[in-house]
């Protein structure tokens, strides 16, 4: 009811009045699509803050909805999902559910930034948490995974020298990897 703090969206919505006409748009390109094809697929899910949205409908496709890629599933699907303390984590209700019936083909990990430090002590933040487990994701990239980043924009240079950095120490050339993963169509970025 204070209109210092009316929102714009959906307050906009909230406000229209049946057969009010709404010009809306939809999602442009195929970015964040969620590959069917293969049931065995793995798919890493990296995100901040408010980028979690589109995963919310993969977990909630492959494991709370009775679906046919849910009846289908047999991979992994890997959330890592970084906000600034646990009292920010968005879902977290949904995420434990689908941990409990997804099993082993869900994972969840959080990085939150002023709670958690990473290895060399600093703030915990996505791209530190994504790297504690480097060797496995790049296996799972090695056979065929998915890898998306949601979020805000200013993720990705982190991400990315994170990603540089390993591929350094694994004598990899970033630029080929990340041009092979993009040619396979491995990798999904939606940053804003």
């Amino acid at each position: 009811d204070d209109p210092a703090k009316k929102g714009i969206c959906s307050n906009f919505l909230c406000d229209t009045q049946p057969g009010d006409e709404v010009m809306m748009t939809g999602p442009a390109g195929k970015v964040m699509l969620m590959p069917e094809k293969d049931p065995k697929m793995d798919l890493i899910m990296v995100a901040t803050g408010t980028g979690i949205a589109p995963y919310r409908g993969f977990i909630r496709r492959l494991f709370m909805e009775d679906t046919p890629a849910a009846e289908k599933y047999e991979g992994q699907a890997w959330l890592f999902l970084g906000v600034a303390n646990s009292d920010a984590l968005l879902y977290d209700d949904e995420w434990q559910e689908a941990k409990a019936k997804g099993g082993d083909n869900f994972r969840l990990d959080y990085a939150l930034s002023r709670e958690q430090t990473n290895k060399n002590g600093g703030k915990m933040y996505i791209q530190d948490k994504v790297e504690e487990y480097a060797d496995e994701i790049f296996t799972k990239l090695d056979n065929g995974a998915h890898i998306y980043f949601c979020g805000l924009k200013g993720m990705m240079p982190g991400i990315q020298d994170m990603l540089k950095g390993v591929c350094a120490s694994k004598d990899v050339e970033y630029d080929e990897w990340i041009k092979g993963l993009k040619k396979a169509k491995q990798w999904h970025v939606e940053v804003y």
